[in-house]
C-alpha cells in the first residue's frame, strides 16, 4: 500500500513507515548472519573467514546497488510528492532500464576482478579458494540484486514499507532453509552457502517486480520507458551516492587487509561480530532512509516545516533502538560470537569478536545520529554535503586503523569505528542545522512527462 508521507503527526507516521522496514533490515540481516553461522559451524572456522575475507569485496559491488537506490528513491519519492503520477512510472522504467545494464557490465568486470583483489588483500592461503568460489557465485546473482534493491527503493519513496517486508520474510526463510539443506544434505560446502543466497534472492526479486508493476498499473498517467531528463535527475543523485558507497567499501577493504594481518582465526572472529554489529548499523540506517523518503515527500508537497519534527521524532527512535544494541552486545557479544563456531580450538576467533562488538557498541549513539541526519540531506538531495560526511569518519576510520595497529593489534580496528563517527555526526548536524537543504530538489516542478 502506497502512504502519503506529507499528513498526520510526524511520529506516528515516521513509525508506522519505520516499523515495517526495520523488521525488514532484521529479516535480511538475519540470513546474512545465518550463511556464515551455517559456514561457522558445520563446515569450519576457516569456511567462515573465507566468507567474512570476500564480505568487503561484496560490498563494493553492493555500493553500485545502494547508491543507485537512494538516487531512485530521491527522485521518486520527491515526484509522488508532487503527485506527477506519470513521471513516476516514467521514472520507474528509466531506473529499471539503467539497472540492468549496470548490472550486467558489473557482472562481467566482478567476474575477471575477485581473485585479483582478494589476492591484494593478502587473503589467508588457507581460505583464499573458497572466498573466491564465494565471491564468483555472489558476482553471477548481481541482476537479481540490483533489481531487488531497486524495486525496494521505489516501494519505500512511494510509501510501501510493508511490501519490502513481505519479501525479505520469503527470501529469508528461503535462504535459512536452502542453506541448511546444500551444506549438511547436499556437502556444498561454502558454495552451497553462495548459492542459497543467489536462489532466495532471485525469486525475491522476480516477486517484488510482479507485485511493483500491478501497484503501478493503478496509477493514472502516460509514460515512457526511458527518459533522458529523468535519468540525469537520478543519475545526478546516484553518482554522488555510487561514489559515497564505494569509497566507505574501498575504506573497508583497507580495514580488511589490516584484519587479514593477523591470520584465520582473527578474520574469523571480525567477520562474525561485524555482521553482528551491521544488524545494528542497518537498523539506523533504515530509520534513516525512512527520514529520506519522509523527507523527498514533504519537500515535493512543499510542507518543509514537517521535516524537522519528523526528524526529532526519529531520532526518539534511533535511540531506543540504539539503547537496545548496546546493552546486548556489551553484556552478552561473547557468547552471541560463539553461535558462529564449533570446537575448543575457537577461543581466539570468540576473543576477537567479543572486543570488536564492545568497542563498536560504544559509537552506536553517534552513527545512529549521522545516518538519521544524513537522511534528510539525501532525501532532499543535498548530495556533497552527504558525502562530505561520510567521508570524513571513514577517512579517520582507515586512517586510525593503519596508524594504531602496530602498538594495539586488532584492538585499533575496533576502536577506529567509534572515533571516526563521532566526527561525522557532528558534521551531519552542521550541515542539518545550516538549513541550505531545503533549496534543494531534484526534480522540476513544472516539468511535462
Amino acid at each position: 500500500m502506497n502512504r502519503d508521507l506529507t499528513e498526520g503527526k510526524p511520529f506516528k507516521v515516521i513509525a508506522f513507515f519505520a516499523l515495517p522496514m526495520l523488521l525488514s533490515v532484521a529479516f535480511q540481516q538475519m540470513y546474512n548472519i545465518v550463511d556464515s553461522v551455517v559456514a561457522g559451524q558445520f563446515i569450519g572456522k576457516n569456511a567462515l573467514a573465507a566468507v567474512g575475507a570476500s564480505y568487503p569485496v561484496t560490498m563494493l559491488f553492493m555500493a553500485f546497488a545502494l547508491g543507485f537506490g537512494i538516487g531512485i528513491n530521491v527522485i521518486v519519492s520527491q515526484l509522488f510528492g508532487l503527485k506527477q503520477y506519470g513521471r513516476l512510472k516514467t521514472a520507474v522504467c528509466t531506473s529499471t532500464v539503467s539497472v540492468i545494464v549496470l548490472a550486467a557490465v558489473l557482472t562481467v568486470a566482478g567476474t575477471f576482478v575477485c581473485e585479483p583483489i582478494l589476492k591484494l588483500l593478502d587473503t589467508p592461503q588457507e581460505i583464499i579458494d573458497d572466498a573466491i568460489k564465494y565471491m564468483l557465485i555472489y558476482v553471477w546473482g548481481l541482476e537479481f540484486l540490483f533489481v531487488y534493491n531497486s524495486v525496494n527503493s521505489i516501494s519505500t519513496a512511494m510509501g510501501d514499507s510493508r511490501t519490502p517486508l513481505y519479501m525479505l520474510i520469503f527470501s529469508s526463510l528461503l535462504n535459512i532453509a536452502l542453506d541448511i539443506v546444500f551444506v549438511t544434505a547436499f556437502k556444498m560446502g561454502v558454495a552451497g552457502v553462495a548459492w542459497a543466497t543467489f536462489i532466495a534472492q532471485g525469486l525475491a526479486a522476480v516477486l517484488a517486480s510482479l507485485i511493483l508493476l500491478l501497484r503501478l498499473r493503478k496509477l493514472e498517467g502516460n509514460f515512457k520507458m526511458f527518459d533522458r531528463r529523468l535519468f540525469v535527475n537520478i543519475i545526478g543523485v546516484a553518482i554522488p551516492s555510487v561514489l559515497q558507497q564505494s569509497f566507505v567499501s574501498v575504506g573497508n577493504l583497507f580495514v580488511q587487509s589490516v584484519v587479514n594481518r593477523y591470520g584465520p582465526d582473527v578474520v574469523a572472529g571480525y567477520s562474525a561480530s561485524l555482521k553482528v554489529s551491521l544488524f545494528a548499523v542497518s537498523c539506523f540506517t533504515t530509520v534513516g532512509t525512512a527520514v529520506s523518503s519522509y523527507t523527498g515527500q514533504n519537500l515535493g508537497a512543499g510542507r518543509t516545516e514537517r521535516i524537522s519534527p519528523g526528524v526529532k521524532s526519529a531520532l526518539t527512535l534511533g535511540f531506543i533502538t540504539a539503547a537496545i544494541f548496546i546493552a546486548a552486545y556489551s553484556s552478552v557479544g561473547n557468547y552471541i560470537t560463539r553461535l558462529f563456531v564449533n570446537g575448543e580450538d575457537s577461543a581466539k576467533v570468540i576473543e576477537t569478536g567479543q572486543i570488536f562488538l564492545w568497542c563498536v557498541s560504544a559509537g552506536y549513539p553517534f552513527v545512529m545520529a549521522k545516518v538519521i541526519l544524513d537522511g534528510v540531506l539525501r532525501g532532499a538531495g543535498d548530495m556533497t554535503s552527504f558525502m562530505i560526511t561520510t567521508f570524513s569518519d571513514l577517512i579517520i576510520r582507515v586512517a586510525l586503523s593503519f596508524a594504531l595497529a602496530p602498538a594495539l593489534g586488532f584492538l585499533a580496528v575496533g576502536l577506529a569505528y567509534p572515533i571516526g563517527w563521532l566526527p561525522g555526526m557532528l558534521l551531519s548536524l552542521f550541515f542539518f542545522k545550516r538549513g541550505r537543504w531545503k533549496g534543494k530538489l531534484g526534480v522540476d516542478r513544472n516539468a511535462d512527462v
